[in-house]
């Protein structure tokens, strides 16, 4: 597999547990894990660029997208593989570079054109069922960002050196 140069990711129930907090202000909260946070400053700081791609429109993960310095963010997506795929020209990047986590069906459309897909633990079924994604040991929420990040880098790494 050549190198992967863009890590993309979704938000509820991959970068959160996918629960909504809802206070009586009306106003609401996500839960976000450091350790997946730790796992965008990790990708980057090997020249990985980072991106994330949502269906929901949040303040709360554009103030998460800030924290931990994610290259690209997009917001209100209805079909994440035409974003993807936006993304990648604007680039000037292939579909063969590009490494997606997600958890629901929206999801499978682009976790089946990647070159590198990976699910939390729980996933939906029909997500673990796309051909070869990875269903990585960690939930939403609880390190599956920084577990798949890992599994990147890793790759990466593999392909810088001599063969």
């Amino acid at each position: 597999m050549k190198r992967i140069e863009i890590f993309a990711s979704d938000v509820d129930g991959v970068m959160t547990d996918g629960a909504m907090y809802y206070l009586d202000s009306g106003d609401s909260m996500k839960r976000f894990n450091v350790k997946d946070g730790m796992g965008f400053v990790m990708l980057k700081g090997s020249g990985v660029k980072t991106a994330i791609i949502t269906a929901e429109t949040s303040k709360i993960v554009e103030r998460r997208a800030a924290k931990i310095k994610a290259d690209l963010l997009f917001q209100g997506v209805a079909d994440k593989l035409s974003c993807a795929k936006d993304m990648l020209a604007k680039l000037g990047l292939s579909m063969d570079k590009l490494s997606y986590i997600g958890d629901d069906i929206n999801d499978i459309p682009l976790l089946e054109a990647a070159a590198l897909k990976a699910c939390p633990a729980d996933a939906a079924d029909a997500v673990k069922a796309v051909d070869g994604i990875i269903v990585l040991s960690q939930n939403g929420g609880y390190g599956a960002v920084r577990e798949f990040a890992q599994i990147v880098l890793d790759l990466n790494s593999r392909e810088q050196q001599p063969a």
